[in-house]
């Protein structure tokens, strides 16, 4: 991706040449950035940073960040960023928890409750609530869907793209979404986000700390603080992150509408217990 960068500047014109040379001169940090804040600094719009992508091969920006990645780090770093190929069962072990616990550590100093009690709020007031999420998101979207639907509140989730759009598109006044991205910049579940919001919907958001296109379209934004690079297939240390603001999310959520919970909780108990042997 350096290589095609250097081998088409003099072709381009003056802001995708400047997008490049950010690119060039800054690889290490923009494999970290959102396109968002790649666009701010190079002074130039994400539609822009979207397009130079495109003229480099690149399907979007995320694609650009996977090959930049691969210009620029180990292999094993793919799988997680601080393991070396030589490391023993025991240190991957060690370093995977250390990793795991820093997320936790660094996204309880960023999240802001303040944001948490709107999102209690908005989720009581509302007659439903629908989650969305994609890829490595999914699994956390069905399990805030899941813990919702213990407590009492009427939840569903959504995972297919297209069911997406058409469901954030008929929600309205009376809803509220919650979208699980880690980046902020996935093209379906910020279109999910837009959607609802543009139909009255109240549009929360589980993303990591920084600016992300998907902020635009939120009404509250709950931030995680995980060491993701965005170039690894798989989402490591942000799923745990995730995982801990949707269980404090359901615990305000339970105490807020404290005997309903209860007796939901308990009822399903019941219906579940039916399940065990």
């Amino acid at each position: 991706m350096l290589a095609r960068i250097d081998a088409s500047r003099s072709s381009l014109p003056p802001t995708a040449r400047r997008i490049a040379d950010y690119i060039s001169n800054h690889a290490v940090d923009v494999v970290h950035m959102s396109v968002t804040e790649l666009a701010e600094r190079a002074a130039a719009s994400e539609g822009s940073v979207v397009a130079l992508c495109q003229q480099l091969g690149a399907r979007g920006f995320q694609h650009l960040k996977i090959a930049l990645a691969r210009d620029l780090v180990q292999p094993v770093q793919f799988i997680q960023e601080d393991l070396t190929r030589e490391d023993d069962v025991p240190t991957v072990v060690e370093k995977i928890f250390r990793a795991n616990l820093q997320a936790l550590q660094d996204t309880l100093n960023v999240v802001d409750t303040n944001q948490m009690s709107r999102a209690v709020t908005a989720i009581i007031n509302a007659d439903r609530v629908e989650v969305y999420g994609i890829g490595s998101a999914a699994p956390i979207a069905e399990d805030a869907n899941y813990r919702l639907l213990r407590i009492g509140i009427e939840s569903k989730v959504v995972l297919d793209s297209h069911v997406q759009a058409i469901s954030a598109s008929l929600t309205g006044p009376n809803v509220a979404t919650i979208t699980v991205s880690h980046s902020g910049s996935t093209h379906e579940t910020i279109a999910a986000t837009r959607l609802a919001k543009e139909a009255g919907a109240t549009t929360i958001c589980i993303t990591n700390f920084g600016k992300s296109p998907i902020q635009a379209y939120c009404d509250i934004i709950l931030q995680t603080m995980a060491k993701e690079t965005g170039f690894r297939t798989e989402a490591m240390t942000s799923r745990i992150a995730q995982l801990a603001i949707v269980d404090a999310l359901i615990s305000c959520l339970a105490l807020a509408s404290y005997d309903k919970a209860i007796a939901t909780i308990n009822k399903t108990f019941d219906v579940l217990s039916i399940k065990r042997t």
